[in-house]
């Protein structure tokens, strides 16, 4: 099983989609301090993968899902951040605090274009500044969620408080579900 190395982010740019960085650098110099950053196997940046290669609970996992939600010709963008062993209920939660119509996951195009970051790598930090950001209370309750580094080839480790207080970030009781086996 391979090991995990990790980091102070800003100590490793390389490890760092470029909006990620910058992300950091624009945070509280006590709140970027704890965020972590270690390479991993780019093949294995899939949550299901990553936490299986490297021995990493499914529950310690952060997906960061981008959502479009539109309403008549108007298109917004958010983030949710949920667990690994959850599903962000889009249709539900996600789309009445959008106030849209209609919210479905964004195109996976769209995502990476409007972030700067790679697909399987999207993390919440360094998103364009006039999304929202929601984040599952659960994940807001964690010592420290593994999330993207904005690159398939790196994670971040965050304390779930850091991520509850990134810019634009609410956090939801209810946002996400757990998976329902079968």
């Amino acid at each position: 099983m391979p090991s995990l190395t990790f980091s102070a982010a800003l100590d490793r740019p390389e490890l760092l989609a470029e909006p990620v960085r910058e992300g950091l650098e624009r945070l509280a110099p006590a709140l970027a301090a704890e965020v972590r950053v270690t390479p991993i196997d780019a093949s294995l940046a899939d949550t299901a993968a990553f936490c299986a290669a490297y021995g990493v609970g499914m529950d310690e996992g952060a997906n960061c899902i981008v959502v479009a939600g539109t309403r008549g010709e108007v298109t917004t963008y958010a983030a949710c951040l949920v667990l690994g062993t959850t599903r962000a209920d889009v249709n539900g939660v996600v789309r009445k605090h959008l106030g849209a119509r209609r919210a479905s996951f964004a195109p996976i195009d769209d995502a990476v274009a409007l972030t700067g970051m790679e697909y399987g790598g999207i993390t919440p930090i360094g998103l364009p500044e006039d999304w929202v950001i929601l984040v599952d209370a659960r994940v807001a309750a964690l010592p420290a969620a593994i999330v993207g580094a904005g690159i398939r080839g790196a994670k971040l480790s965050v304390p779930g408080r850091v991520l509850a207080a990134l810019p634009n970030a609410q956090v939801l009781e209810g946002l996400a579900r757990e998976f329902r086996a079968g």
